[in-house]
This record gives structure tokens, sequence and C-alpha cells, in this order.
């Protein structure tokens, strides 16, 4: 379905999915002026009758506001929402028909929703909880000052040797004035050919100085804005069967062949599996890195292990022979000895991990699925996981779950999938759900390691009322954000000051930074901080 409304030309990209008798029919797209909005909308109201007049009830409200995934054309414009019709019964929609999930405008609908789905989540009006600081550490004690998390989110702007660059520099002064007392540095990758983007960072003699300047300035600057010292962290990773070290050059590492993966992402069957022998060198490389990343001032490291990367793909290698496949023992054993070794050299720096405690893949290629029905998770080893690292000294936990490039909805439940990709029939909500219930459970396990999450930008602006919720019944200590701290950074300082969000600022889940990513170009909001970061024509 295509329209022209004035100069601008856009096409129609919808999502396949199912509506109830009640739900609200959404269409969103870019449009140049108000005029373009009533022109939009009773073209599609028109639409819509012709296609099922007994279905479809007069119009509702348009809203012009500035939030809406994005569309596909080149003109600098706004972007609008138009808000259309009930549906009276339930109704199949095609991928021709213009439908897309309603977003939730107050408590009292979020709360409607959750009833429908049977899904759980704390909501709070009291957000003070989130500014109450927190202690963590078992030898050594660090203070977060607030329950705010920024989460490391890739940026894909270094330089040619792996170091920050000036964009990188702006975006962490972005999340230092925004207030989050804790902030995890994106991943940092441990060797050139580990890295998933050619302008991923990378951490080695040439760019320690450069980092070390980075801390420094992300420090002071929360100090000087809010009087209070922040703690970083910095992620180290290997990308694994996504290494891309050159632009457009896929150099896959892989630890195990994947009956589901290999096919998705063109890798033949006799591709060749990384060494045990290869696995204990890379550990030197973690630790190397570690020892920089001291030297820079950052308080922890984190032994990236998720999304899909090396490490996690070896906690679900149960295919693989030899000392790190097979058994839970092995399979643990990669991550486990390179914390320990970190611990051991490196005594002055906290280590530990962002930790895919479900991975979504159908057994035996992935960690932590229902051997019998993979959309079902068993925490059973990811808990035994968990305990292993605490009684190693590991202060607290990242909890994330699914894979980016293969079931986004998992960990990042989104309001408009990537152009090109797969949309999946699934409401976000449910997304939500399900991975706050997964972190509930992780932390219900083990109390005494603080823990958090991500994966709730869908809710918008009623994040923080469900953040709240979170940390006030005790199902996270913390309360991690990362597509929303590209939108609104200083949602943190909004929130202690003001008490309240911005509903202009909010991220609104529409992919736009993932397809940054994915286009290998420098990532950032494209709907709230456009002047830096739009996607490529």
């Amino acid at each position: 379905m295509f329209a022209k409304f004035g100069t601008v030309f856009t096409q129609f990209e919808f999502f396949p999915s199912r509506l109830s008798s009640d739900g609200v029919v959404i269409f969103s797209c870019f449009l140049a002026d108000e005029k373009d909005s009533f022109r939009l909308f009773f073209a599609f109201f028109t639409f819509c009758h012709a296609r099922s007049p007994d279905d479809v009830e007069p119009l509702i409200i348009i809203e012009t506001l500035s939030l809406a995934s994005p569309g596909y054309v080149t003109h600098d414009i706004t972007l609008d929402i138009c808000r259309f019709t009930r549906y009276k019964r339930e109704h199949s929609i095609s991928k021709n028909t213009a439908v897309l999930f309603p977003f939730l405008n107050a408590d009292d609908e979020l709360q409607n929703e959750l009833a429908k789905i049977g899904g759980t989540l704390p909501i709070s009006d009291d957000l003070s909880v989130l500014s109450e600081p927190l202690t963590f550490g078992q030898t050594k004690k660090y203070t977060i000052p607030n329950r705010f998390v920024v989460q490391p989110m890739e940026g894909f702007d270094s330089g040619p040797d792996g170091e920050p660059t000036e964009l990188g520099f702006r975006r962490y002064e972005r999340f230092a004035t925004g207030g989050a007392g804790l902030i995890w540095f994106e991943a940092t990758a441990v060797r050139a050919e580990a890295r998933s983007n050619s302008q991923q960072f990378w951490l080695h003699k040439k760019s320690v100085d450069r980092f070390a300047t980075l801390e420094e300035k992300t420090r002071s600057l929360a100090k000087k804005q809010f009087g209070h010292d922040i703690v970083t962290v910095l992620q180290l990773t290997h990308s694994g069967r996504y290494s891309k070290p050159a632009r457009g050059q896929r150099l896959p590492v892989i630890a195990q062949h994947s009956g589901v993966l290999d096919s998705a992402h063109n890798i033949p069957n006799d591709y060749p599996l990384i060494t045990d022998d290869e696995l204990n060198r890379l550990q030197d490389d973690y630790v190397a890195a570690a020892k920089l990343a001291v030297k820079c001032g950052f308080d922890g490291v984190d032994i990236k292990s998720c999304h899909g990367y090396l490490l996690n793909e070896l906690l679900g290698a149960h295919t693989r022979e030899g000392k790190y496949g097979g058994s839970f023992e092995n399979r643990t054993r990669f991550l486990r000895e390179t914390i320990e070794r970190i611990r051991n050299e490196v005594p002055t720096l906290f280590v530990t991990t962002r930790l895919n405690v479900y991975d979504a893949v159908k057994y035996p290629w992935g960690f932590c699925a229902n051997r019998e029905d993979y959309k079902q998770w068993d925490l059973t080893e990811a808990k035994m996981l968990a305990k292993m690292l605490y009684e190693l000294g590991v202060p607290l936990l990242n909890v994330t779950i699914g894979n980016p490039y293969f079931n986004p909805h998992y960990n990042r439940p989104y309001a408009k999938t990537i152009r090109g990709a797969t949309p999946y029939n699934e409401y976000p909500l449910l997304g939500v759900v399900r991975f706050a219930n997964i972190v509930r459970e992780m932390q219900k396990s083990l109390p005494q390691l603080p823990m958090f999450g991500a994966g709730t930008a869908w809710l918008r602006h009623l994040v923080p009322n469900v953040a709240a919720g979170i940390v006030q019944q005790g199902w996270a200590k913390l309360f991690g954000y990362g597509r929303g701290a590209f939108a609104y950074p200083d949602m943190p300082k909004d929130i202690m000051e003001k008490g309240s969000a911005d509903t202009k600022k909010v991220c609104v889940a529409c992919s736009g930074c993932t397809e940054l990513m994915r286009t290998e170009s420098p990532t950032g909001c494209i709907i709230r901080d456009r002047d830096y970061y739009r996607l490529p024509e």
C-alpha cells in the first residue's frame, strides 16, 4: 500500500499480528506537517472501510507527537502517531493491513493489558526508591548513589585503533550528566579480530590512554553535576560467530555448530571450531585487558557472556567435545576460570558478567531452554552458575536473555522491527513481562547477589513506574536501561529532581538504533538525537 501526501512519498510497512476485540489499532509513519496527518488519517480510514466496513468503528483521535517508528523517506520531516479505531471482534491481520500494537497511555491501561495476557509486572507511583543508594561487594564495598544503570550500548564510533572518538566522549558525557549511578561501559573487544564491527571499542596498549581519559571525564562530570561518585564497569567481549573486524568482512569464531544458528547466519557445516588451545590463549587476552582497565580507572570489568557471543555460546555448547564443552562444568569453565584469574591477578578490580540466563534456542544448541519446548525457560543451570560466580566473588550480576541477531523480541521488545528483518508475531508486552519475571526468578534464587535486567523500553513513559515497582518489590536491586539511555540519558536526573520523566523524551522502541548497528553506522537515537544519528538512505 502506498500513499502520497503533498511532496512526501511514504511506504507503509506493518507488523503481522492479531488484535483482541478491544485492541486499539495504531498506525505510525513519517509525515510532513499536521495537514498531512489529517490526509493520512482519512485515507487510511477510507481504506479500512473498503476492506471490512463492518469491523471498523468511527475514528477516535489523532495525536500529533514526536513519537513513532522510522519510515522510509528521505525528507527532513517530523513524526506522528495516528490513532485509529477499535475492532469489534477478534480479527486476523495480514501483512498488508496497517496495524501496530497499541502503546499504553496510563497505569490503568497497563494493568488492563496485563490482565488480558495473564502477566504480572510491579507498578508504583512512588519513584523515590529509584533515588536510594545501594552498597554492594563482598571484600571491598562500593556504593551506587541511585538505582539507575546505563546498560552497555555500543556506539560503533571508535577510531582506527578502537579508541574512543569525540562522538564517544559526547555519549558518555550525556550518560554522566544524566544522573545514573552505575555506568556500564559498552562492549570493548579484547583483541582486534574479536570486534563485531570495525568501529567497536578495542582496549589495548595503543588505546589505553584514550580510555583512561574517557573514564576520568565521565566520573568527574558526574561528580561535578551531582556531587556523587559513580561506579564504572567496562564490558570486555569476544564477538564469536558475530565477529566482523573489518567493514563488510565476517570472520565468525564458533564454539560449536548449531542446528539453528548456523543456517541463519550462513555458516557451513565444515566451518572449523575454535580449539581448546585457542580458548586457553584467549583467557590471557581477557586478563591483559583487565589489567589495562584498572589502569584506566574502572571499578570493575564485565566478562560478557550474553546475546549469542562467544562466551555465551560456550555456556550452551552441549555438543562440543573437550574441556570447554558437554557437561555443565566444562561449559562454564571458561567464564569461571577467567573470572578467577582476573580476581587473582588484578585484585583491585571487581569482576562481574552480563549473563544470558536463557537463550531461547533449541536444545542442544542453547543455554537454559526447556529441552522439550525452547520457548519455555529452565533456569536450573543459570541459578547454579550464579551461585558459583557469587562464591568466586562476583559482587553483582547483569541478567539478560535471548539473541538480538536471532530472536530480538526476547531481550528488546520493540514497536517495530528493523527493515528487512522478519517481524515476530508477539505482543511486545509479553516480552517485557517474560524478561522481568526471569530476572525476578534469578534474584529470588540468590537474594544476597544484587541483580538487574533491562528490556522495558516499549513501555515508554510508564518505564519509571515499572522500574520503581521492580526495585520496591525486590524483583531486582537495580534498574538497567539501554535503548532508553540513547534516547533519554537524563531520565534519572528528571526523576530524582522533578519526580517524573518527560513523556516527550522517552524511547519509543522503534529499533532505529539497532538498525544503525546492523548497517555498521555510528549508533544512537534517530528520534531524540537526530542531529547526530540518522538511518542511511
